[in-house]
């Protein structure tokens, strides 16, 4: 995946070429074997009521019906920024602080990695119109959210097929 060679795998994992090796053997046997179609497409039921009640509360920016639905130990993070929190508190903080930005976005459903996420539309000032703002990837467990991937990166959007506008997104 990163184009490392194995000397240098091994030297980070302070191991030898030869049990790397033996790792990479291991990993594609295991990947040949696997049964992709066994993996759900589509989210479940519940993932889907959880999904709409996530997506209502996020338009609304309504902080505490957003912190509702995480597990207690969730986990928050934003790549490409170093943002990575965990847990409630810490994330009803964050989300509390980013008040001021929230309430005016515009949410597509998609799915990425088979996880339900969101394609978030955001206007760059109050009378401008909702443009691709980022991805949000949700990990969801026993009825909650358990990790939010907030990838805010709009070149995302042509990945997902999305358009420059949520006006001319079909749903």
């Amino acid at each position: 995946v990163l184009r490392w060679q194995a000397n240098e795998v091994a030297e980070l994992l302070e191991t030898s070429e030869g049990a790397v090796h033996s790792m990479l053997r291991r990993a594609r046997s295991a990947l040949a074997r696997a049964d992709r179609d066994a993996v759900p497409t589509e989210p479940m039921e519940a993932d889907r009521e959880l999904l709409h009640r996530y997506i209502e509360a996020f338009e609304r920016y309504d902080v505490d019906s957003l912190v509702a639905l995480l597990h207690e130990d969730a986990i928050l993070s934003m790549p490409p920024f170093e943002l990575w929190l965990r847990g409630i508190r810490d994330i009803r903080r964050f989300l509390t602080a980013m008040e001021a930005e929230g309430g005016r976005d515009r949410v597509v459903e998609v799915a990425a990695n088979g996880c339900p996420a969101l394609a978030v539309y955001r206007p760059a000032g109050p009378t401008d119109s909702p443009e691709p703002f980022g991805i949000h990837v949700l990990e969801m467990a026993d009825g909650r959210i358990c990790a939010i991937h907030a990838f805010l990166d709009p070149g995302l959007f042509s990945v997902f097929g999305l358009p420059g506008a949520p006006e001319r997104v079909t749903e």
